[in-house]
């Protein structure tokens, strides 16, 4: 498995269909060496807390749309 470092540096917008949120960013995406990260190899994203609250924010709009979607007894 490939680990990435992922720094999101801005969140431009949001939206979902057929089950997937996509998601379009500015960001920088740089290979993990396997000797910086003890124990399982992962990747990490990084955000500012400003762009955490946005992203927070935005998948919780997303998830709301997907809800309002389902049939009422699936809810």
């Amino acid at each position: 498995m490939k680990t990435f470092n992922i720094e999101l540096q801005r969140i431009k917008s949001m939206s979902n269909s057929h089950g997937l949120i996509h998601a379009r960013v500015d960001a920088t995406v740089q290979a993990a060496s396997a000797r910086d990260e003890p124990g399982e190899p992962s990747t990490t994203v990084s955000m500012s807390l400003e762009d955490a609250r946005v992203f927070f924010m935005l998948l919780k709009a997303q998830f709301a749309e997907v809800d309002a979607r389902k049939a009422r007894s699936q809810r």
